[in-house]
């Protein structure tokens, strides 16, 4: 199992509706094939600068490639992620086996 998450800052003078479209397609990418658990977060801890959060399970790497890959995530990278997102940092995380 891959826990992929996203957490992440706006660009300066993005408006509230530029944010709730954001959001609105976010939430489209819970359509995608493999992903479990998907959810948009808000951060409330003043301990970093992020904003917001995607959080997301794959059963296995092949899942999450294939998420990566998928023409609805490239288009939001595109159309979205990459037009209205400051900073971000990602941490994918596998439970450690013992």
């Amino acid at each position: 199992m891959i826990r992929h998450t996203v957490f992440f800052k706006f660009k300066v003078g993005i408006s509230e509706i530029e944010k709730q479209e954001f959001f609105k397609a976010c939430n489209q990418l819970s359509l995608i094939p493999g992903i479990q658990n998907f959810e948009v977060v808000k951060e409330k801890s003043p301990k970093n600068d992020f904003e917001f959060g995607l959080l997301m399970v794959f059963d296995n790497s092949t899942v999450y490639e294939n998420y990566n890959t998928h023409p609805d995530h490239v288009l939001f990278v595109q159309n979205y992620w990459l037009k209205k997102v400051e900073d971000f940092i990602e941490i994918d995380f596998e439970p450690v086996v013992e």
